[in-house]
């Protein structure tokens, strides 16, 4: 079982240029599109947040549903849902403007404990920003850390969100000593600081670098720099092409029986190769349609 953490949200994505085109909602949140891709995958999966009782997180628990990811241990509260607006640029890349005050996914408690059977637990995005759930979700990443639980962050920066970001920057060193895996874009590596030798010298067993069309690159404790070039493909937007990397890598880890330190250690050039073109693979699905719709394991073939 793959365990999932962190917030759930609606997506408004404008449906054409201007800052008054149409918006339509789509499921998202860093950790949702995770779940929804582990599960598409036909990963075990189980999606631990707090949704709202409104209809969009009624959808938002219907869509993990859909996708065979384990619903069973979601908070509720009768909050509303968080909203994010998207803007799209001329080459797909989004950013956004968010609605958080007072939502449903920032009061999570942790009151549900990982179910029997947990491997691994995915972490990122807001939810490690917006208090008080960013300090519950922390408590529930060095509790599983050591459990001895494979551990997986995704920071996912969204500076606007970030009121200190030295504070964070702080706050990010201090969880990498209860990280197996770290994933990151090009982009939040820079803003973070730092390098991945650094980071590994903290406590992740591995560093993933993403950068965008040009591939993904892992850096491993053991010295290790292996690289693969993006797949080609025409970019409608990059709405969760990050999220799809993050499920691909523990998808892949998993159906090789790696999801452990020592495992990693184990992998080498062959290994992670294999692993990472899959990710760039199942990353260039997502990119080549509107929104974040992760592919289906049919998509990919045999990982």
């Amino acid at each position: 079982m793959i365990v999932v953490a962190g917030e759930a949200l609606i997506d408004l994505v404008p449906q054409g240029p201007g800052a008054l085109a149409d918006l339509k909602p789509a499921l998202g949140g860093g950790p949702y599109n995770t779940a929804v891709a582990l599960g598409r995958l036909g990963s075990r999966t189980t999606f631990r947040s707090r949704t709202s009782s409104d209809a969009f997180g009624e959808a938002l628990l219907d869509g993990l549903r859909r996708a065979g990811v384990d619903v069973s241990g979601v908070e509720r509260g009768a909050e509303p849902t968080t909203l994010a607006v998207a803007t799209v640029d001329a080459g797909g890349s989004a950013a956004y403007s968010f609605y958080v005050d007072g939502t449903a996914d920032r009061l999570f408690s942790a009151s549900v404990p990982l179910p029997a059977g947990t491997r691994a637990v995915s972490f990122g995005t807001c939810s490690l920003v917006l208090e008080p759930g960013a300090s519950a979700y922390e408590e529930l990443m060095r509790k599983a850390a050591g459990q001895g639980l494979f551990t997986a962050l995704d920071p996912n920066v969204r500076a606007g969100l970030i009121p200190d970001a030295d504070a964070y920057r702080a706050r990010f060193r201090s969880w990498l000593p209860s990280v197996t895996l770290l994933k990151l874009s090009a982009e939040d590596a820079a803003w973070l600081g730092g390098t991945p030798r650094e980071w590994l010298a903290s406590g992740p067993s591995a560093v993933v670098i993403t950068r965008g069309g040009d591939g993904l690159t892992v850096f491993t404790r053991e010295g290790g720099e292996y690289s693969v070039p993006g797949e080609r493909v025409d970019v409608v937007d990059t709405i969760g092409a990050g999220d799809t990397v993050n499920a691909a890598l523990l998808h892949g880890l998993s159906a090789q029986d790696a999801l452990s330190e020592k495992a990693l250690a184990a992998l080498g050039a062959e290994g992670w190769t294999r692993l990472l073109r899959f990710a760039a693979r199942a990353a260039a699905i997502t990119c080549s349609r509107a929104g974040a719709e992760p592919p289906y394991a049919a998509e990919l073939g045999e990982w």
